[in-house]
């Protein structure tokens, strides 16, 4: 895992809070979690990639079965992994990893309102959560920190992950 600590250095660079290795097969992926997303969400549909368009928990577990580590990073803001979330696997893939691949946090904010194709390809990823993933379990799993929010006003942890290979 070391050849992967340049990865680290470089989330941290483009914002993020704390960044960790972890394996793909520890991320934790439940049906519950899209339940969360259709009945909590007041942006469920409204974006390309979250539920339905969002890929199901047992495409995503395929999509994980094929990777062997990822680049999980944290930022006080959902904007700032969406943010940073293609930048860094803009950065894994051009290190010769082809198959890198990002997931951000929350529904995509780059356009008001989706077209029928995404206007942003290089720029949009879907959500862990919308993808199926457990947030909560994969990041507790890891050994970092998430907390239940008390209120909309706490501040919040967001997490992002790059597969790497």
């Amino acid at each position: 895992m070391k050849k992967y600590s340049e990865f680290l250095k470089k989330a941290e660079a483009l914002g993020a809070a704390k960044a960790k290795i972890i394996r793909a097969g520890s991320v934790v992926t439940a049906e519950w979690v899209r339940w969360r997303c259709r009945y909590g969400c007041d942006r469920f549909g409204a974006a390309l990639t979250c539920p339905p368009h969002a890929p199901a928990p047992e495409v995503t577990r395929k999509l994980l079965d094929g990777y062997k580590y990822g680049l999980l990073f944290r930022a006080e803001r959902c904007r700032e992994i969406r943010r940073i979330a293609p930048l860094l696997e803009r950065e894994v893939f051009l290190r010769g990893f082809y198959k890198a691949f990002a997931l951000a946090a929350g529904p995509c904010s780059l356009c008001r309102s989706c077209a029928p194709a995404c206007r942003h390809p290089e720029k949009a990823r879907p959500a862990m959560e919308a993808c199926g993933i457990d947030v909560f379990a994969t990041v507790r799993k890891s050994g970092m920190h998430l907390e239940v929010l008390g209120d909309r006003k706490s501040g919040q942890d967001c997490y992002g992950l790059v597969l790497i290979e």
